[in-house]
């Protein structure tokens, strides 16, 4: 009878709210956080599922039908209102005229669709575009006729930033500001101020806006000026004023072409005690109008860290439309990356130029100068070629060349700080207009300064630092060579 009692006895009470979630699917008994973590995941897989589901799905519908006949009768642009609606015409008109419409299908809308859109995205204007292809709603729409929606959102028109610098071995402050779709055609507005430590003053305010519904073609208007401390090497300041007018077409990656012209406004003044007869003849105003073509192509892979790909660069300038100035200057520069072992690289960079003069000297801010940490290392800044005492007085002709290694740091590739080492070379001269120019070049050539070191390199925010420790191997008279630990900032470096 007592065996018969125990088993008929009532299970325990269990307290309210008791967990009585028996584990399934998966479920554990854990704490809040990863129950939610757990029920977020699977939630997570149940959505990707269903979106692969209906992208598949959809690829499967557009294909059925993609020679099915369509007519594209019309385009419709929303969520841009600050954009005038001539402009956004001009750049999806041509889609609408086309000569052949019985020959349009469901491929060829999805095909304008995806071009527009880039359209839309170059301008720069939006930072959302999304494309819907809808029935025409037109009263005179034919069977077939569709348009294309395109859902947009507008970046931010203003633009304002201060901040300090380096770059080109020179520090200071900033200020930017920049309007974006000006008035509403794609066109931007920049204004910039900055205080630096040899460049004391500088602005420009430059308004650029496309030239061709095709976006590929830009102009850009442009006023500027500078005070620039010079004292460094030429005992004497120099200050700038100019406009300029440019027309680019192009990319980098396959070709930039730009042509310019001109107009600056050159002082020099505010000679030191100790500036030379020369550059006492140099100082005082100059006028200068000139053409000039650049043609850019850059495949590098990183402008800072190139470890594979090419840069080319060549210029041509024609002065002399009018003002003091009147020559022909043109330059190159190349420079090829490769690499050689698993994080390490090797790149050969070179420079050259010449200016000839029209009937008048070439005015000294036109002249080139050459070393200085960003060009032949080792050497102070702007302190090679001819020379009249302690002032570096500019060439005619010169050349440079540098062969560079670059390895990551051992066990830490992901560091933006990397080895250095290199070996340059260059010569700056003026040209011997008695002889002939052939002979200039390879005496030029014959007698190069030569400096070689090893250091490291950083990169700060898309600016290249390097600090190095070298010495020169040979140097021309009166050239500022120096040796041991040289800091270089800038953007671009043999």
């Amino acid at each position: 009878m007592a065996d018969v009692d125990s088993e008929l006895k009532a299970p325990p009470l269990k307290p309210p709210l008791h967990n009585s979630v028996a584990p399934r699917d998966g479920e554990i008994e854990v704490d809040l956080t990863k129950l939610k973590k757990w029920q977020e995941e699977r939630i997570a897989r149940r959505l990707r599922g269903e979106y692969e589901s209906a992208v598949l799905h959809l690829a499967e519908v557009v294909n059925e039908n993609i020679d099915t006949h369509m007519r594209l009768a019309s385009v419709r642009v929303e969520g841009a209102p600050h954009t005038r609606s001539s402009f956004l015409g001009s750049l999806v008109r041509p889609f609408l005229d086309k000569t052949e419409p019985e020959g349009q299908t469901l491929g060829t809308v999805l095909h304008d669709a995806r071009t527009i859109g880039s359209l839309l995205q170059e301008t720069d204007i939006f930072d959302k575009v999304f494309a819907k292809v809808e029935r025409s709603t037109e009263p005179r729409a034919q069977p077939g006729d569709v348009e294309l929606v395109f859902k947009t959102h507008e970046r931010p028109r203003m633009y304002l930033k201060t901040s300090t610098e380096f770059g080109n071995n020179e520090g200071g402050a900033s200020a930017t500001c920049r309007v974006r779709n000006t008035f509403g055609g794609a066109e931007s507005f920049e204004a910039h101020l900055s205080f630096g430590t040899q460049t004391r003053i500088a602005y420009n305010a430059s308004l650029t806006a496309p030239l061709t519904r095709t976006l590929k073609t830009r102009g850009e208007l442009s006023l500027f000026g500078l005070e620039r401390d010079n004292s460094s090497y030429c005992s004497a300041y120099e200050g700038v004023r100019g406009v300029r007018a440019v027309v680019r077409n192009g990319s980098f990656a396959r070709g930039l072409h730009e042509l310019a012209w001109e107009g600056v406004l050159r002082h020099v003044g505010n000679l030191q005690p100790s500036a030379s007869v020369s550059m006492r003849e140099a100082a005082g105003s100059s006028t200068k109008s000139a053409i000039s073509h650049t043609w850019t192509r850059d495949t590098r892979d990183d402008s800072i860290f190139g470890t594979r790909g090419s840069y080319l660069r060549f210029a041509q300038e024609l002065a002399g439309l009018g003002g003091d100035a009147s020559f022909y200057k043109t330059e190159a520069q190349a420079q090829l990356a490769r690499p050689v072992i698993p994080g390490v690289s090797v790149s050969f960079a070179a420079r050259s130029g010449l200016i000839w003069p029209l009937n008048r000297p070439v005015p000294f801010p036109d002249r080139f100068q050459l070393g200085g940490p960003t060009s032949v290392r080792m050497f102070r800044m702007n302190s090679m070629g001819p020379h009249d005492g302690p002032d570096s007085l500019g060439g005619d002709l010169f050349w440079s060349a540098g062969l560079s290694l670059i390895s990551d740091i051992p066990r830490k590739p992901h560091w933006p700080v990397k080895l250095h080492g290199f070996v340059n070379a260059g010569r700056l001269d003026s040209v011997d207009h008695s002889k002939p120019l052939q002979e200039s070049i390879i005496d030029s050539l014959s007698k190069p300064s030569v400096s070689v070191g090893m250091g490291i390199v950083y990169r700060l925010q898309g600016i290249r630092v390097e600090m190095n420790f070298g010495l020169p191997l040979t140097a021309a008279k009166k050239e500022g060579a120096r040796k041991g630990f040289q800091l270089g900032l800038g953007l671009e470096f043999l």
